[in-house]
C-alpha cells in the first residue's frame, strides 16, 4: 500500500520495438519537451505509486529506476514481452500495462489507476474504436491465468488473444492521451503540444 491509493500496483514497460516507421534506432530514447518518451513513461508510474517497475526491451538507461528483461525470442512481441516481465516477478495486486512510446504517459497513467476500486480484471483505453491493450491496468493473477492458458504460444501472440477473453472496463480515450509516437508526423506533434503547453505556462506567469 502507498499513500496515494489502497492499492498495490506495479507496472510492465515495453520498450523493445523495431520501430521500423521512425527508421529503427530506440524509439524510447526520442526526446519530447526535454525528456524522453522512457522517461516519461518512468516517471508517471514512479508519481502513481508503481512499487516494481519492469521496463522489457534492451536496456536503454542504466541509470533508470526499474528492473531489466527482455523477451524470448528478441522481438516475440507484446505478449511474450509481459510473459517475461511477470516471471519472477512480485508485481502487485494490479499491473499497469504501458507503451514505452506515449508523450502523456502522465495523463494516462492516473486515469486508469483511479479507476482500479470499481474493476474487476481490469480497465483498457479505447481509441476510435480499438482497445489499447498497451494502455491498460489490469489485475496481475489474471494475466498469469491468460498467460497460462496460453501456454508455449506467447511468442507472437496478439494481445487480444491474451486480454480479449477479460472482463475488463472500457476507458473512451477523447482526448488523445493514449496516441503513441509511431511515425515522424507522430514525433512532430508530440513535440508541438508539449511546446504550445510550455509556452502558455510562460505567458500565464509572464502575466501574473
Amino acid at each position: 500500500m502507498n499513500a496515494q491509493h489502497p492499492v498495490d500496483v506495479g507496472a510492465v514497460v515495453l520498450v523493445g520495438g523495431r520501430a521500423s516507421r521512425m527508421g529503427g534506432g530506440d524509439k524510447p530514447l526520442l526526446d519530447v519537451g526535454g525528456t524522453t518518451l522512457f522517461a516519461r513513461a518512468v516517471r508517471a508510474l514512479q508519481h502513481a505509486g508503481c512499487r516494481t517497475i519492469v521496463a522489457v526491451g534492451p536496456e536503454l538507461d542504466a541509470s533508470a529506476p526499474v528492473r531489466w528483461v527482455r523477451e524470448e525470442p528478441p522481438f516475440g512481441g507484446p505478449v511474450a514481452a509481459l510473459a517475461a516481465a511477470l516471471e519472477g516477478t512480485d508485481a502487485g495486486e494490479w499491473t499497469v500495462l504501458l507503451a514505452g512510446d506515449l508523450p502523456r504517459a502522465d495523463e494516462a497513467v492516473p486515469q486508469l489507476i483511479a479507476r482500479i476500486p470499481a474493476l474487476s480484471d481490469g480497465a483498457v483505453f479505447v481509441a476510435d474504436g480499438h482497445p489499447q491493450w498497451l494502455s491498460g491496468v489490469y489485475r496481475s493473477s489474471a494475466l498469469r491465468r491468460a498467460l497460462a492458458e496460453l501456454g508455449d504460444g506467447v511468442s507472437g501472440a496478439s494481445c487480444r488473444a491474451l486480454l480479449g477473453g477479460l472482463d475488463l472496463t472500457l476507458l473512451p480515450d477523447d482526448d488523445g492521451v493514449t496516441a503513441d509516437v509511431d511515425t515522424p508526423e507522430d514525433l512532430a506533434r508530440a513535440r508541438g503540444r508539449v511546446g504550445a503547453i510550455a509556452s502558455q505556462k510562460t505567458e500565464e506567469t509572464t502575466h501574473d
